[in-house]
């Protein structure tokens, strides 16, 4: 049997390593770096790389690299070997504090939204001590940012931290108010659950748009889905749980807490959900735990689908951002207590969120916008793309009595009876769990649906911490000139409350009916596509708090708003150009090829018996004609349209017209397309369906 705490992060240079190989003082100062954020003393980076690369060459590793996260939604790496060349002429194994500490790769290929011309090639990486360098595959890993020769941040890491630090800076000026005068640092803690379908490699091979896309533009529903709900929480299958069992080792060894799996709802669907742990370490663990998944899947003969939609009519794949916040002597600052209604400090940083989630929804919304996830959100599976929150009844009603200046009455913890005296009786939670919720209290956390399951966690949380940090910093400039804190903190929790309750809702999100309401009685957004809420972006208060909070500069966020809808417009583009592709040079054929047969066959009864009727030929082969017209002619008005793409001058223009034209000429092609399927025999279909991709892996 394995020893986990044994093997459990031994590729990983992390505290216990970093005490075991570094001098006191080295350790000392790199630590406070890491915990406080204190600037690193440059002095000390020789040191750190020199037993940071024998650590590595003792594991094996004979490589190096800077791991960045740059703008295309995947991590980058440039592998340099430790080699020097000695006096003698042979080698020596080197590894410097300046190579640690700064990188050069070349940044002209990478998105910039217009930061810098393509021939502006110089960026650099910059180590970030905060997230323990790994190895992996033979090479030292470290996590780095990444930035213009300007000092743009060209990466999802480096406003990331920006975000963590501004709301440590509130939070503590918060805290300070409340006595806690000791508190060091508040950080933000993640807990990502990461969704994923697993296919049948050599059936994925023979699927185009799978290969290209990452999901299946064509598939007729098979005659099983996921309605007999038997596959959530189901039995996992052997394949499947081989699988698992290695990815939990690989992920281990990196010292990521991979914690709870299970089947999903849909077939082929599964879940990984880790222990939570820093928001920027957290980052960092989901993009390995994704590569990991899809590196493991590939040596199980399996191809691990991280697309939020790769099959119709069946449930998506999110990624469900678990967010709290705590402070580093361990307190969690979203932790109700036995009686939130007098806990004043956690009424206070909840109404921050509350506040937060109401005005800046728009930029919540468009940290989760992609191709992908438009067609995801407000489905069966995911909540709206209404944000809204959901509280549970008993810190509503807390929120209600303060509001009115009420009594509150408090309520008791019931106790669950099952009605048989062997099973244990045991507290109900004070909150429900409601899964239509985009962002939902959950007992100590908050949970964001809204998150596709290949969407890095970095954009999110960017958002909802430098909103969090906005409200704090409104509630610091207040109560730090009152005369009478105690007044002036109920006054303001109850003026947020007034204000913001509008955000609030504990009901079903999945209801038209709250839709309507939501936007026409509440005056909530609702921003269904990425060209929709994209744009909101350089809204004036968005850029302002951004820019106040430096988070982003007003450059960044122009050149991220202009990366984002060039991405909608190329994932959409190929989507379009493999649909053509597939239709004309596969399904067109097959279809052709079975009504042939099906005249052959109708031509030989007839040579057999004149006065055989051929009635089911017939009727099919006319269904199938006027099918294969119908095929055609939308695989040519789609394919004018994508030309006509390439004649638009800006993006915003491109992806508006993509929304309104190119998608739903897609649509219809594609519905004609998964008629056709059911209509055609399967020996001719020239790709797996939806019940062989779904339902093949045993």
């Amino acid at each position: 049997m394995k020893n986990i705490p044994e093997y459990f992060g031994s590729l990983v240079f992390d505290d216990r390593v970093m005490k075991a190989n570094l001098s006191d003082e080295v350790y000392r100062s790199l630590k406070k770096t890491i915990d406080e954020g204190a600037r690193l003393d440059s002095k000390l980076a020789d040191a750190v790389a020199g037993a940071m690369k024998d650590w590595a060459v003792s594991h094996g590793a004979t490589h190096f690299t800077h791991w960045f996260q740059p703008l295309t939604g995947v991590t980058a790496e440039k592998h340099d070997s430790f080699i020097e060349k000695a006096p003698d002429g042979r080698v020596i194994m080197e590894f410097s504090g300046k190579e640690l500490i700064q990188g050069e790769p070349d940044a002209s290929s990478f998105p910039s939204g217009g930061l810098r011309a393509t021939f502006e090639a110089r960026g650099y990486t910059a180590w970030d001590p905060t997230s323990y360098a790994f190895i992996k595959d033979s090479t030292l890993y470290i996590p780095t940012a990444f930035c213009s020769y300007g000092g743009d941040a060209l990466d999802k890491k480096t406003p990331l931290l920006r975000s963590m630090a501004a709301l440590n800076v509130q939070a503590k000026r918060i805290l300070k108010l409340f006595g806690q005068d000791d508190v060091k640092w508040v950080h933000t803690y993640v807990g990502p659950e990461q969704e994923y379908f697993l296919v049948d490699r050599e059936m994925y091979n023979r699927r185009k748009d799978l290969i290209f896309t990452g999901r299946t533009l064509f598939g007729a529903k098979p005659p099983k889905g996921q309605e007999m709900d038997d596959h959530y929480f189901g039995t996992i299958k052997p394949r499947v749980k081989e699988f698992m069992e290695e990815l939990n080792e690989e992920l281990w060894k990196l010292g990521i807490f991979a914690k709870t799996e299970h089947n999903e709802v849909a077939p082929a669907q599964h879940e990984l959900a880790p222990i939570f742990t820093t928001a920027n370490q957290a980052t960092d663990h989901n993009q390995l735990t994704m590569e990991v998944m899809q590196k493991v899947a590939s040596r199980h003969g399996l191809v691990c689908l991280l697309h939020e939609k790769p099959f119709a009519g069946v449930n998506g794949s999110g990624k469900h951002n678990n967010w709290s916040i705590a402070t580093d002597n361990g307190t969690n600052l979203l932790k109700p207590g036995e009686t939130p209604h007098e806990n004043a400090q956690f009424l206070l940083f909840l109404c921050a969120v509350i506040q937060a989630v109401d005005d800046y929804q728009d930029l919540l919304r468009l940290s989760v916008a992609t191709a992908g996830n438009d067609h995801r959100l407000g489905a069966n599976e995911a909540p709206p793309a209404v944000v809204s929150i959901f509280l549970g009844d008993e810190l509503t009603a807390v929120l209600d009595a303060i509001e009115t200046d009420a009594p509150y009455s408090g309520s008791e913890k019931k106790q669950l009876k099952l009605g048989v005296d062997v099973l244990p009786r045991f507290f109900r939670d004070t909150t429900d769990r409601n899964r239509t919720s985009p962002f939902a209290f959950t007992g100590n956390k908050f949970e964001f649906r809204m998150l596709g399951s290949s969407n890095s966690i970095a954009c999110a949380n960017i958002m909802l911490n430098s909103a969090v940090a906005e409200s704090l910093r409104q509630y610091a400039d207040e109560l730090e000139k009152a005369e009478n804190f105690e007044s002036a903190l109920h006054d303001l929790i109850q003026k947020v409350i007034r204000e913001h309750k509008r955000i609030i809702f504990n009901g079903n999100g999945y209801d038209d009916a709250w839709i309507r309401e939501a936007t026409e009685k509440r005056g909530l957004l609702n921003l269904r596509t990425t060209p929709d809420c994209m744009p909101h972006l350089l809204d004036e208060k968005n850029v302002k708090m951004l820019t106040a909070h430096k988070v982003f500069s007003e450059a960044e966020l122009r050149s991220r708003c202009e990366i984002m809808l060039e991405n909608y417009c190329k994932t959409v583009n190929i989507e379009g150009l493999t649909m053509v592709s597939m239709t004309k040079k596969e399904i067109l054929p097959a279809m052709e090829a079975y009504v042939g047969e099906l005249a052959s066959g109708a031509v030989a009864k007839k040579n057999v018996d004149p006065d055989l009727d051929c009635g089911y030929e017939k009727s099919l082969l006319r269904s199938l004609s006027a099918l294969m017209l119908q095929i055609h002619n939308a695989a040519d008005e789609l394919e004018k349209a994508l030309v006509h793409l390439k004649t638009l001058s800006g993006v915003e223009e491109t992806a508006f017209a993509i929304r309104d034209g190119i998608l739903p000429k897609m649509a219809t092609l594609r519905v004609a397309a998964d008629e056709a399927e059911t209509l055609t025999a399967a020996k001719f279909w020239p790709f797996p369906t939806y019940e062989e991709l779904l339902f093949g892996v045993r």
